[in-house]
């Protein structure tokens, strides 16, 4: 290594175990069937950095391993952090002891927290030098070139005693110049399925949704425009993956993978020409989608997808501005069952219109639609949401609000429950459709391997002695 070359230690901190994606900061510990993702965003920056001609190292001490010695035997000269709002506390007592055992490093954390306290977590925390705001991949670029701080884009910064902020960066369009995540600096046998316990890759294959949903920081964090990678540059990294590093199950992440048809149908076409007989899963809307194109994601490989359902009441869809209704997610329901592609629901309980009766609702329509998975959230307004701001505004929040159990425990009332009866209804729902007779006999009517029965025994186990 020649003796000018800067390093770069990349990390999630040794904080509670969460999925860090901005938009879905889920502790996994908490929730059933949401195993614990690869550092990607981290993996994509740790390109950037090589590229820039620096020495770069990942770790993700939420999966173990000892900070302190790698700060000492490392010796970096950039700390990059991936924060999380429910875990902000912890992860910036990393920045703390980063600075205590390495003083001149210069300390860099990334996070949706940055879109709407970004002055404050600088002001509160002396220790962090840079916080960016937004998608980091060109701002670490600029930082890592030794680029004035005040010509960066997209960052707070500590100007002696005052706080700057650079203003709002613009959204990359050509998600193909990014460099493939480094996954050569990473254990990838960590993260595996949940359901057979083989090695899963994300691949990151657009940003941005048009929705913007009450509750979601996707079009906050991402914007509305869609923005796609072109399935060639996809394609391309899926046989890095396969030839590299011998995955073969992917989950597709976007923030909404189906909204243009044409885009769909050409990469599972490629992915079917390609010969790489991979299996993947991706998330969709419940309006995005109709038979030709299940059948030919199913013929390329994708074996699940996800449908952010929200809730059985037409009435609270209709608040929180989903812009579907029950007949069209009834309909996409039957559509993937009959191209033979599993379904996992995402439900809320407790936003702020819920009552027992739409709680109730709620439940009966998941048990209805009989999907493969399910998960009941309860809602948590993270900041830099429509729902953050509304639960200010009417005062749904109370001395005892926190973000540490997010989408497990509630961190606001209702305008008719309190955060309690939320909790008690969303432990209800899991039981009531993850212990119905049929529902067990169908799912282990499925199992094939030894790996199954453990993953599912151990996910039942959860279900049963929920707190």
């Amino acid at each position: 290594m020649p003796d000018n070359q800067k390093k770069v230690l990349l990390i999630y901190p040794p904080s509670p175990v969460l999925n860090r994606e901005d938009r879905c900061q889920q502790p996994t510990k908490e929730l059933l069937v949401i195993p614990p993702l690869p550092p990607t965003d981290l993996m994509y920056l740790a390109s950037i950095a090589e590229v820039a001609g620096c020495e770069a190292k990942i770790h993700d001490y939420s999966q173990g391993g000892d900070f302190e010695k790698d700060l000492r035997d490392f010796q970096p000269d950039f700390l990059v952090v991936n924060i999380a709002t429910p875990t902000l506390e912890h992860d910036l007592d990393a920045v703390k002891r980063a600075k205590e055992i390495c003083p001149d490093i210069i300390t860099i954390a990334k996070g949706a927290a940055f879109l709407t306290h970004g002055n404050n977590i600088l002001a509160d925390h002396k220790s962090l030098d840079i916080g960016i705001l937004g998608e980091a991949e060109e701002t670490l670029k600029e930082i890592l070139s030794g680029k004035d701080l005040n010509e960066v884009s997209g960052i707070y910064y500590r100007d002696d005693l005052i706080i700057k902020f650079t203003g709002v960066r613009p959204f990359i369009e050509d998600l193909d110049s990014i460099p493939f995540p480094a996954r050569h600096l990473v254990d990838n046998n960590i993260y595996t399925r949940p359901d057979n316990g083989k090695v899963q890759a994300v691949i990151k294959v657009s940003r941005g949704c048009p929705f913007h949903c009450f509750f979601c920081l996707a079009t906050p964090v991402s914007g509305a425009k869609v923005r796609r990678r072109t399935p060639e540059n996809i394609i391309e990294e899926i046989k890095e993956c396969v030839e590299k590093y011998n995955i073969r199950n992917f989950l597709f992440w976007s923030d909404i993978f189906n909204i243009d048809k044409a885009w769909t149908m050409e990469l599972c076409e490629k992915i079917i020409d390609s010969g790489l007989k991979i299996t993947w899963s991706a998330n969709t809307r419940a309006d995005t989608a109709d038979l030709e194109m299940a059948k030919k994601m199913y013929e390329s490989g994708c074996r699940l997808v996800s449908i952010g359902v929200e809730s059985g009441s037409q009435y609270i869809l209709d608040k929180i501005g989903k812009r579907i209704t029950l007949n069209q997610i009834r309909e996409t329901v039957n559509i993937f069952k009959k191209a033979k592609i599993r379904i996992y629901n995402y439900f809320v309980i407790g936003l702020p219109w819920e009552n027992e009766d739409t709680a109730e609702e709620t439940i009966e329509f998941a048990i209805e639609l009989d999907s493969d998975f399910i998960s009941f959230y309860t809602a948590t307004p993270l900041p830099g949401t429509r729902f953050y701001n509304y639960a200010v505004e009417n005062n749904l929040f109370d001395k005892d609000t926190s973000f540490e159990s997010a989408y497990f425990y509630p961190a606001v009332n209702t305008h008719f429950l309190s955060k309690d009866r939320v909790f008690e209804l969303h432990k209800q729902a899991i039981r009531r459709f993850y212990l119905r007779p049929l529902y067990i006999l169908k799912m282990l009517s499925r199992i094939r391997s030894f790996t199954e029965v453990k993953n599912y025994f151990l996910a039942g186990m959860n279900v049963l002695f929920r707190r």
